[in-house]
């Protein structure tokens, strides 16, 4: 596959789409390389510009970091080519024996596709654009893009162009710019939690209107402001804590508006005119609205005001004259909402020696009721890829889970900016300490092995079948399996689990959260997740507790990771070679195949080729089920090893939760 041109002749090399499902002559789409040489790809309506790569940065285009997924990164070998003669961006595969081809569909959706030999099937493994907001121009300028929605808003000072807001040509200055000095000079509104335009409109050539980035340069806060301030045609400015100044000019396009959690967001000043401020503040469209509201706001609302303080401190006092470490210290089994000042005293002022380990969410601690019941205290850290959404969503689930092989939420607090979770407490802490670590290896024989996979099993069949909410939990791994003090295992960690309701089996994201290693292709690669998804990490899971290794911090000469090396040992029927050494003189030869018989099912390519966790209950405690054939497990194909030496040749993220 090859974009690009001829930079003597001016020949170019796209690929368009067709004019419909059954007409190949060139349809409405094309994509194409930007003319302007700033080595990005465009996707193209006409004259109209609907998505765009982002610059070539060596490794792959910036808007693209799926390029240099593992799903994505060991099937394809990139190259980006310019001399004086021609400039043009290529890619192959590194195994010539897989099948592949791109394809731009009648309505612009570009997709690659793979052909998988055993269930005869094309499968998608990258598309775009895969949301609403990633269609450039899809709201307008000056108007912003919330994805949670799929709709579009006028900036603030911006009014609709056209009959729906933010669309039909976007939005257009309520007041214009004065470029002046002194009291008319214009100024800034402060736009947070966003993701930066993708670009501002600038003419390039009489054929097309490319868009062009924010031009950076390196300056101080307030030098950034004032340079786009002295620029009549500077439209925004945004500065980073890396010293980098980005100024936007003509119409904005291209920005999104993220939620408060989005470990994205970003800030951005919009210039407006000194008539859009009342004394530094923004007013708002409907400003007239105000002095009718305003009246009433305050006979209703003071009173109203006076009575909660009032209420609030009688409360406070109340509180103040009981011990606070009462809550949690004198709490059972029922869920209890706890104080900050409990938590420190549980825990000894959360100290190093108590603390457990840490996760994605943040730190656990060891702490101690007063009827001398040990506990476990996750609290929440400030730099933690979660929040306060990934910790309601854990306290709404699991509080109305009830199983011996999920972990017991015992209380939660949510007071003076912590966010603290509270959990039975598990002496033996985590499978993959067992597994992968060097320590207590002797107290994970061939038996105990067993009973932790039976109990993960019969945890997930609860929350896919039994459970009064169908839960899928989207981040099963052996760091989130707890042991008891008697061996026995516990799913834990549920702040990326998703509740289905009624007949729903299938629902699809455009935040793909997980494990790599764990996550199943068509989730990792579509956003698409299922009962299968959860299946296909418990396969992952129970190759990694036979084998002792970890998925995809294991390398083998001729596999890609560990789903890949027993596949391989299982079309060689040298499956034993899998098992665990410290295995040798315990295990059962018939159960330890049946078990990577089981595995090896749940990781199969496509989703409808899984058993359900009913029917891997059955398989693994009934000796007398008949087990099918597996076909070929996703990630099991290997990459070339002669690889460009810019880039890595293995990496392991195997205990990265991603978002």
């Amino acid at each position: 596959m090859k974009f690009g041109y001829n930079n003597k002749t001016g020949k170019v090399w796209s690929l368009t789409s067709w004019l419909d499902q059954a007409d190949p002559n060139k349809g409405n789409f094309e994509l194409k390389m930007d003319p302007k040489k700033s080595n990005g790809v465009f996707l193209m309506r006409g004259t109209e510009i609907l998505w765009m790569s982002g610059p070539w940065n060596g490794y792959g285009f910036a808007f693209m970091p799926e390029m240099l997924s593992p799903y994505i990164f060991n099937y394809f070998n990139y190259s980006m080519y310019s001399d004086e003669n021609e400039t043009y961006f290529s890619y192959s595969l590194y195994n010539s024996s897989v099948i592949t081809r791109f394809i731009i569909d009648v309505t612009g959706h570009m997709r690659e596709l793979l052909w998988f030999e055993e269930s005869q099937q094309w499968m998608s493994i990258w598309s775009e654009p895969r949301q609403f907001c990633e269609v450039l121009n899809s709201c307008g300028p000056f108007s912003s893009c919330s994805e949670d929605t799929t709709s579009c808003r006028c900036l603030r000072g911006f009014y609709p162009s056209g009959k729906q807001q933010g669309q039909d040509g976007g939005c257009m200055r309520r007041v214009a710019l004065t470029c002046g000095n002194g009291d008319n000079r214009d100024m800034f509104l402060r736009m947070n939690h966003v993701r930066y335009p993708v670009s501002s409109t600038q003419q390039i050539n009489s054929s097309y209107n490319f868009p062009s980035g924010p031009q950076v340069s390196n300056s101080d806060a307030k030098a950034c402001g004032e340079a786009c301030l002295s620029n009549c045609t500077c439209s925004a400015y945004a500065y980073n804590t890396s010293g980098l100044c980005l100024r936007w000019y003509g119409d904005i396009l291209g920005l999104e508006q993220l939620s408060e959690k989005d470990p994205n967001g970003r800030t951005i000043f919009i210039k407006l005119a000194a008539s859009e401020f009342d004394n530094g503040r923004v007013l708002g469209a409907n400003w007239y609205l105000w002095i009718i509201a305003i009246p009433i706001v305050l006979v209703v609302f003071l009173p109203a005001s006076y009575i909660v303080i009032r209420w609030k401190k009688s409360f406070k006092n109340k509180g103040d004259r009981e011990d606070p470490s009462q809550d949690i210290l004198l709490f059972d089994m029922e869920m209890s909402i706890t104080t900050s000042s409990s938590n420190f005293l549980a825990t000894d002022n959360f100290s190093s020696e108590n603390k457990l380990g840490e996760g994605g969410f943040g730190p656990v601690y060891k702490g101690k009721l007063l009827n001398g019941q040990e506990i476990a205290v996750k609290r929440l850290s400030k730099r933690s890829g979660q929040g306060l959404e990934e910790l309601k969503n854990e306290t709404m689930l699991i509080a109305k889970l009830q199983h011996r092989n999920l972990v017991r939420l015992l209380g939660c607090c949510l007071e003076q900016g912590e966010k603290i979770l509270i959990y039975e407490f598990m002496p033996n802490k985590s499978l993959d300490s067992f597994l992968f670590g060097s320590n207590n290896e002797g107290l994970l024989d061939w038996g105990t092995r067993v009973r932790i996979i039976e109990g993960i099993a019969q945890g997930l069949l609860y929350l896919h079948q039994y459970s009064r909410l169908r839960i899928i939990h989207r981040d099963l791994k052996a760091s989130n399996i707890l042991l008891d003090g008697e061996m026995n295992p516990k799913i834990s960690d549920f702040g990326l689990a998703r509740m289905f309701g009624g007949d729903k089996l299938q629902a699809n994201t455009n935040r793909i959260v997980g494990t790599y290693g764990y996550m199943s292709p068509e989730y990792a690669m579509e956003g698409l997740f299922s009962i299968k998804s959860d299946v296909f990490s418990f396969g992952v899971l129970l190759l990694e507790i036979v084998s002792g290794k970890k998925s995809t911090g294991f390398y083998h000469s001729s596999s890609l990771n560990l789903i890949g090396h027993a596949w391989e040992l299982w079309k060689g029927d040298r499956v034993v070679e899998l098992m665990d050494p410290k295995l040798e003189d315990q295990v059962s030869y018939p159960m330890l195949y049946r078990y990577i018989n089981v595995a090896l099912l749940c990781v199969q390519e496509m989703a409808a080729d899984r058993p359900t966790m009913s029917e891997v209950v059955s398989m693994l405690s009934n000796e007398l089920t008949v087990l099918n054939s597996p076909k070929k497990p996703a990630f099991s194909t290997a990459r070339s090893t002669t690889n460009s030496s810019n880039q890595p040749e293995k990496f392991s993220v195997n205990d990265v939760t991603v978002s």
